[in-house]
């Protein structure tokens, strides 16, 4: 049989089953309805005829009138999610069957129930049948792009770049070896695709990360909060105002995604001209002219393909509804079984977690399915639900697996649509970070690092200190600042002063300062296994010199913790310094003095660690938490199991999985090596045009060997 045969005969075998699949939901429909009418009071239909009639109007309904509504009635659907869909469908379902003769409807609230109950016959029956709407839906849209792209030049092949937050280069190795991840698995074990290691910069979190691959550079993005003094406010990744004006600091209009691509649940766009759930282009910090020019567009991106099917909704609320019980069981199975460590996982946090695993994987994957359809050349789009769960749950916990298995299963879904879109496409699949595991700092050693740390400072008491916080931190939404009185220094106090300075200078003795009775403004922020301490009433960089002055037991104290790993400060004598328990090492000479403080931190530690000294907003003493290599744990400085944030450990390992169509990978260390191999695959393409004079990035000058 020829090809032309084959693909004649395989065209009327699928038309021939979506013909049987329609016939099987409208006869199924059929039968729910006339079930309905008997059980459901309100609702009822005297004749044989009538719920075959009413279930060919719902399925048009549905499948033709609901999605032309849906353009004006779109951000009910969205603000309510998916909810107030029904309500509309209701509305419909009422005015039709008011219109066909004998059927009796009695209100609103009965028409809802009825269509609630008819979507969901219809997406059982869709999963009986193994029938994925996506893929049916494509083939027509499909169809239809390259009817309206015949006779034009063929469109380079496309990339998506599909993001598993958190997880580790180890942890998907053992993934795929484990069969938690069998649609990487396939690619691997096909030769289709091969996984690489990369190195993240020392702030091992999606704000540096995802800057740094986007936008090309996450310079003086120190971690995902910090403490600005020229402006009194705290930046954290997470807060809209706070993204957006990172990314107006490091976009350039040529972002990875500036030229027709597409930003999917992300912190930043990347200049991509098509945004969803995307931090910093939230309707919050646009202005009135950017929200009625774009905002419409951007807040119904990707949400008006996933809503315009009602089933969709009632998937994902089914699906949330699963999800938030598993949450229940395992958190108890954790406690029954006394699983060390583990966090407080009551409250809030099981609907909270729901928000990630079901409702914006759902809603990003639809959005990509979109974007696929109309032939967008590059996406990129964040998986939030790994990571969310590992840190309350911890890195490679069953419930922790169970997520990562069902985003595997996106991924495999996404690879099957993309064959059916305008342009061929190339699925990279990466992390912005890993993370590392371990008890939380405050639960290990009983108090939190803005405890101790105002504690060292002088605060009379931790809970004062906490109350103070609270006060003063209008603008402060994590974190701690407080003015507090510094205590006399406690007995010992100089002696200890001396042994630090003898540390830093590499001398046998030296002479203590005599502690100053006043303390200026402070502010800690934990970013998972980075803390950062500013004094406030200081401009600038306060010297280590003046901090020994001002509380001669802080860094003493905090080296000596076994909760820290190193310190870097800045002297006025010897520049930016890394302070150990047994050593120090110099940054600006590379002189070591004892045992280096960075030997268990991996080979790119000071050249990382060298290149935040020289951001503008470093803060005064910046703490990671200490990583033990024999178990391969340390003590975040969040309540988290799993956490990032700092150096030390599979935190600082992210890994890509590649197409080896394209160019393979060397050494990646920061994230803005990433986005010059990402850039140089687009080059590769034919997406963009190759760059003339390219300029070393900032990472990369000080990563190399």
């Amino acid at each position: 049989m020829t090809r032309a045969k084959r693909e004649h005969h395989g065209r009327l075998f699928r038309r021939g089953r979506t013909a049987a699949r329609t016939l099987l939901i409208w006869w199924s429909l059929t039968v729910a309805l006339h079930v309905l009418s008997n059980i459901l009071p309100g609702f009822s239909m005297q004749r044989w005829w009538q719920p075959t009639v009413c279930a060919l109007l719902l399925g048009v309904l549905i499948a033709v009138v609901w999605p032309l509504v849906l353009r004006v009635a779109l951000p009910i659907a969205v603000f309510t999610l998916g909810a107030g869909s029904f309500l509309l469908l209701g509305a419909g379902t009422l005015a039709i069957f008011y219109a066909v003769p004998g059927v009796r409807i009695t209100d609103l609230r009965t028409a809802v129930i009825v269509v609630v109950a008819v979507s969901a016959v219809a997406a059982v029956i869709s999963s009986l049948l193994a029938v994925d709407e996506d893929e049916i839906f494509f083939r027509r849209a499909a169809r239809r792009s390259r009817k309206s792209s015949a006779g034009q030049r063929e469109l380079p092949p496309g990339v998506l770049f599909l993001q598993v937050d958190g997880l580790g280069y180890n942890v998907v190795r053992r993934a795929v070896r484990d069969g938690d991840m069998p649609t990487l698995a396939a690619w691997l074990a096909e030769d289709t695709h091969g996984l690489r290691m990369w190195h993240t910069d020392w702030s091992s979190q999606t704000g540096a990360s995802v800057c740094g691959i986007l936008h090309g550079d996450n310079h003086d993005v120190i971690g995902f909060r910090w403490y600005e003094k020229d402006t009194g406010q705290v930046m954290a990744c997470s807060a809209p105002r706070s993204a957006a004006e990172i990314e107006r600091r490091h976009s350039t209009g040529e972002g990875l995604l500036a030229h027709g691509g597409s930003s999917r649940g992300n912190l930043f766009t990347g200049d991509a001209p098509q945004v969803s759930l995307t931090m910093s282009a939230a309707p919050v910090v646009l202005s009135k002219q950017e929200r009625r020019v774009r905002g419409k567009r951007k807040a119904g991106a990707g949400y008006y393909a996933y809503f315009a099917n009602p089933i969709n909704a009632l998937r994902t609320f089914g699906s949330a509804i699963v999800d938030v019980f598993r949450e229940l069981l395992a958190a108890a199975k954790q406690r029954r079984a006394n699983v060390q460590p583990r966090v407080n996982r009551g409250g809030f946090y099981p609907l909270a977690r729901v928000g990630t695993t079901v409702l914006a994987r759902d809603v990003v994957v639809s959005a990509i399915l979109e974007d696929i359809i109309a032939g967008r050349p590059v996406v990129y789009a964040d998986f939030l639900g790994y990571d969310e769960v590992a840190h309350h749950s911890g890195i490679e916990r069953f419930d922790t697996l169970a997520v990562l298995r069902t985003i595997d299963q996106q991924i495999g879904r996404l690879h099957r649509a993309s064959r059916l879109g305008p342009r061929e496409y190339h699925l990279v699949v990466l992390s912005d970070h890993g993370q590392t595991q371990g008890r939380a700092f405050a639960d290990r050693f009983g108090e939190s690092i803005e405890q101790l740390v105002a504690r060292l400072c002088g605060c009379p008491t931790a809970d004062r200190a906490h109350r103070e916080a609270k006060r003063s931190a209008r603008k402060i939404t994590e974190g701690w600042q407080h003015g507090a009185g510094l205590a006399e220094a406690a007995a010992g106090g100089g002696f200890v002063a001396r042994r630090l300075r003898a540390r830093v200078d590499g001398a046998d003795s030296g002479e203590g300062e005599t502690a100053s009775t006043t303390a200026p403004g402070l502010v800690v922020l934990p970013s998972g296994h980075l803390a950062m301490v500013s004094f406030t009433e200081h401009p600038g960089r306060v010297p280590l010199e003046t901090i020994e002055r001002m509380h001669p037991r802080l860094l003493p104290a905090l080296v000596d913790h076994p909760g820290v790993g190193f310190l870097l400060v800045h002297s006025e004598q010897h520049g930016p310094v890394v302070l150990g328990r047994d050593g120090l090492h110099r940054l600006a000479t590379g002189k070591i003095i004892g045992a280096d403080p960075l030997v268990d931190y991996g080979p790119h530690a000071a050249d990382l660690i060298r290149r935040v000294t020289e951001f503008p907003h470093c803060a005064d003493i910046m703490i990671n938490s200490r990583y033990d290599p024999e178990t391969g744990n340390a003590s975040a400085f969040e309540a988290h199991i799993g956490s990032h944030g700092g150096l030390g450990g599979e935190q600082n390992l992210g890994f890509v999985v590649y197409p080896k169509q394209l160019t393979a990978p060397g050494d990646i260390v920061g994230a803005e090596q990433l986005h010059q191999l990402f850039r140089g695959w687009l080059i590769e393409l034919g997406q963009l045009a190759p760059v003339q004079d390219p300029v070393e990035s900032p990472t990369a000058a000080h990563v190399s060997q």
